[in-house]
């Protein structure tokens, strides 16, 4: 692979005795999407903070774009849509605020959004679908239509790299649609996307390679062969997909 987006290299990151990745190497290229797959405690929003440079690695190597993680995120080559879960959603802040925090670090010290700031506000809102709610408080929207909501800060971003985590969570049908859609067009542009989910069904949509993780890196391959159900009880001990032998 030639000057690959993201390569990690022997990574290990420990919170105090407890290991949370060790040893976990790869490779993504630009231009592709990348299912993340793991239960819960298998290192995968570990795996994303050290994407960002947010937490001190013990051993091993990660650059971005060839480049430290912290200079990449600095310079607003990363972007990362949170789960539901660690959003504020009672914040008096509307739809067009959220999405306008994805131009700050295009702005000057003043923080004061040039007419090309809310250009593209108005752009990556009319991609998500959501021009019409731009004025509401964010917390009025539906689930899908926050998680798209978040999708269009990192639009407005024009991050390289994108890391959803769990963007199919409490979505409908239409936005689970939507976001693929998006996604699949960001990554034709040149992005690269990397996509924590438990949604399996969704994935091979989605992603035409996938990661499985637990704490190490098991396996990186194709989406079909990661959802083997003898690969994911590697990292399960289950069969999650519920298929039987004919599978």
């Amino acid at each position: 692979m030639i000057n690959p987006a993201i390569s990690i290299m022997d990574l290990s990151v420990s919170y105090g005795e407890v290991d949370a990745l060790i040893g976990a190497s790869l490779d993504l290229p630009e231009g592709t999407v990348v299912g993340l797959v793991g239960m819960n405690g298998s290192g995968k929003s570990t795996l994303f903070k050290s994407i960002m440079g947010i937490v001190k690695a013990r051993s091993g190597v990660i650059k971005v774009f060839g480049e430290d993680p912290v200079l990449a995120r600095r310079r607003g080559s990363i972007a990362y849509v949170p789960q539901s879960e660690e959003i504020d959603w009672s914040f008096p802040i509307s739809v067009k605020e959220v999405v306008l925090m994805g131009r700050f670090g295009k702005m000057g010290p003043a923080r004061r959004a040039s007419s090309q700031d809310h250009a593209a506000v108005k752009d990556a809102l009319a991609q998500v679908e959501l021009g019409e709610y731009s004025t509401r408080q964010i917390g009025e929207l539906s689930g899908g239509q926050r998680k798209r909501a978040f999708l269009a800060r990192a639009i407005a971003q024009e991050a390289k790299i994108l890391l959803l985590d769990e963007p199919f969570a409490g979505v409908d049908k239409k936005s689970e649609a939507t976001i693929i859609r998006l996604i699949k067009n960001l990554a034709s542009q040149g992005a690269t996307v990397l996509v924590s989910t438990h949604d399996l069904l969704a994935l091979p949509q989605l992603a035409e390679e996938s990661i499985l993780l637990m704490r190490r890196v098991l396996m990186h391959d194709t989406t079909r062969k990661v959802l083997q159900p003898n690969n994911l009880a590697l990292a399960f001990g289950i069969d999650v997909l519920g298929r039987g032998d004919d599978a």
